[in-house]
């Protein structure tokens, strides 16, 4: 027991000396270039964990691997994801670095006597360690990217059907890119009530930024139409190309309940007109 003691206070002792052997370790066998900051860190970490590792063989009576190098290891993910990096940099340095640690381990119990069996349960749990480490990576990337994913899916809902005032009474909602199921659910389920809420008279919806190529697609865009109807609230339609014309009059589309100009311009001064008139 007692070689296991003076390995104890070694690794605790030594652990920044340690862990900055382990990352340079990791360095030169992958001809890795990494910003300094990101060599700091991963120091650091290997710090706390060499420190760990002598505590847990001083009184075994902690935890099977530190949370802090779990968060680490969240942290790695993280980075990937938010740069846009793929996963495989992270995981593809935990072979290396699993050799490195084994060296240094091995090296160390024979200074300190220890037996081979000794030898091996450090070993085994440092390997048990970096799993658990590499499936906390893996779990994290994934979860983080499905995250951004669908971020980056509602922005791109908001850009296809922006709301733009432009007088009291009027919004317009460019209709942009390829509207599909999701776009027009979204403009069901998001856009319409947000349009409730600003108690407007006149929707226009201009396509001329749109492309539609979907029936179905236009059977839900009337239902809106009629949604806004029930609320007192005027569709009108600008910017339709001849290939969305011929799709609508093949449609169920009720086109002739909706007004349906060359352009935005046109639109807004024949609801002026209208206005002035007293019509609704």
């Amino acid at each position: 027991m007692i070689p296991m003691v003076n390995l104890s206070h070694y690794l605790m002792e030594h652990a920044e000396s340690l862990a900055i052997e382990v990352v340079e370790g990791v360095i030169q066998r992958m001809n890795l270039n990494i910003p300094e900051w990101e060599e700091e860190q991963a120091i650091r970490t290997y710090l706390d964990l060499w420190e760990f590792l002598g505590q847990y063989l001083k009184d075994r009576d902690k935890g099977s691997i530190p949370e802090f190098f779990l968060e680490w290891s969240k942290k790695n993910s993280e980075m990937q994801v938010q740069s846009g990096g793929d996963i495989s940099e992270i995981v593809k340095r935990y072979p290396p670095t699993r050799d490195v640690f084994n060296d240094i381990i091995t090296r160390i119990s024979m200074k300190f006597g220890l037996s081979v069996k000794e030898n091996a349960s450090i070993i085994k749990w440092i390997n048990n360690t970096l799993d658990i480490s590499l499936n906390e990576t893996f779990s994290w990337f994934k979860h983080l990217n499905d995250k951004y994913k669908e971020e980056a899916e509602k922005e791109l809902l908001n850009l296809s059907a922006p709301i733009v005032p432009i007088q009291d009474n009027i919004v317009i909602i460019p209709l942009i890119g390829k509207i599909d199921d999701d776009n027009t659910r979204h403009i069901e389920e998001n856009v319409v009530p947000k349009i409730a809420e600003m108690q407007v008279n006149y929707v226009i919806a201009d396509f001329s930024g749109a492309l539609i190529d979907n029936q179905r697609i236009l059977d839900l865009l009337d239902r809106i139409g009629k949604m806004l109807g029930l609320m007192d609230i005027r569709l009108v339609f600008t910017g339709l190309r001849p290939d969305l014309v011929k799709l609508i009059v093949n449609s169920n589309f009720e086109i002739s309940n909706v007004d349906s100009f060359a352009t935005v311009k046109q639109a807004v001064e024949n609801i002026h007109n209208k206005v002035q008139m007293g019509e609704s």
